[in-house]
């Protein structure tokens, strides 16, 4: 499967110790839930922000059924830098690690990183998608993030 990386910025007037705190949920996982409902209204995750753990990336379907990806937490610079790889989907509440549907995201990197200017925080995210959702990606990934900022800001 063709793979393509995409960027995202923003940039958020507040220290990037609570952007990084917000973003990842670290002292409330609400937040975490919060900007990200521009992907899924259910979103969240389970499992740990420090390098070598695996955290899984979830919500819930129609049915009730938890889906989502699995993945693992390749670097975690606090304040700075997280690097996440995805390797395998959650369906109804199963982990598949191989297979064609989980080849089209296998080793794909979300990266995010933070940049601190006189309290100032420029966000950059740098996400592998698979070429079919590029489109999907470029109009959710900026609603969310606009999401994070107000969060960050208020």
């Amino acid at each position: 499967m063709d793979m393509e990386r995409i960027q995202f910025q923003i940039t958020i007037d507040t220290p990037a110790e609570k952007v990084a705190d917000i973003m990842l949920g670290i002292s409330d996982k609400s937040t975490y839930e919060q900007w990200t409902t521009a992907f899924d209204p259910t979103s969240s995750y389970d499992g740990m922000w420090s390098k070598g753990s695996k955290i899984r990336f979830i919500g819930t379907d129609e049915k009730g059924e938890i889906g989502g990806m699995i993945s693992e937490i390749v670097e975690h610079i606090p304040n700075q830098f997280v690097s996440i790889r995805h390797y395998g989907l959650l369906k109804a509440n199963i982990e598949i690690t191989e297979g064609p549907e989980v080849e089209k995201w296998a080793n794909g990197f979300e990266n995010y990183t933070f940049e601190e200017n006189n309290g100032v925080t420029t966000v950059t995210v740098d996400v592998d998608t698979s070429t079919d959702f590029v489109a999907y990606m470029n109009t959710t990934f900026p609603t969310a993030l606009d999401r994070l900022k107000e969060l960050c800001e208020n």
